[in-house]
């Protein structure tokens, strides 16, 4: 069973308070599975590293991953 929501970010104030690093940005539980530690708040495009170079989203097989990893815990 899963909920899906969706929230936009209007406002670089908001994008440092919530830790929003750029669009998409895919939560599960509220945690980031893909989080770069070092990756400022930024109202910007977010990249993610495939195996095919950067992309516009996490590729499909580490999204996979995540997604069970969180159904195991």
């Amino acid at each position: 069973q899963a909920q899906v929501t969706r929230t936009v970010v209007t406002s670089q104030v908001e994008a440092r308070r919530r830790g929003f690093v750029g669009s998409p940005t895919i939560l599960l539980n509220g945690t980031d599975p893909f989080a770069d530690p070092a990756a400022p708040a930024a109202m910007a495009c977010r990249l993610y590293s495939t195996p095919e170079g950067l992309g516009g989203v996490p590729a499909l097989r580490d999204l996979r991953q995540a997604l069970k990893r969180v159904a195991a815990s």
